[in-house]
């Protein structure tokens, strides 16, 4: 039976500072991105990418504006993988330096494409920034990992 796994990412920006909150991933999807993680069952996706990133950063987020979602189709096991993208300027709470994820710090945005960013980052950083376009969908499979954004 194919599965559908759910999951979110969020970029925080500092307005005072002009700086986004990024993350030096370690466990999985290696390199630097945005905080975010697994929808549980029976939860919001909403809520899901608050205690997402209360978990990873230390810092409760509000006001999440939708920036759009990556859509991954298995095209040989019918398998799906959503990415429910969002970005907040409103936070609270304390910075933690690291969790089990990674470190965590503020970087410039103009400098976020010089950083070692995740697999596939880099192609998501204009729905983030300019609302350049609101759907990455892509067919994977053993032998191929395209990506086409709309």
């Amino acid at each position: 039976m194919p599965k559908v796994e759910l999951t979110n990412m969020c970029m925080i920006y500092d307005k005072m500072t002009n700086k986004v909150l990024v993350q030096n991933r370690m466990k999985s999807w290696k390199g630097i991105a945005f905080p975010g993680g697994h929808i549980e069952d029976g939860e919001s996706i909403i809520d899901s990418t608050i205690r997402e990133v209360k978990e990873e950063t230390g810092l409760t987020v509000s006001d999440l504006e939708l920036c759009g979602i990556v859509n991954w189709y298995n095209n040989e096991t019918g398998d799906k993988y959503f990415v429910f993208s969002y970005r907040t300027g409103a936070f609270t709470g304390e910075l933690l330096e690291r969790t089990e994820e990674g470190e965590l710090f503020w970087v410039d945005e103009q400098e976020l494409n010089e950083l070692p960013l995740a697999q596939g980052m880099r192609e998501r950083l204009p729905m983030f920034f300019d609302k350049t376009y609101s759907e990455g969908f892509g067919i994977w499979n053993e032998r191929n990992k395209g990506l086409k954004w709309q």
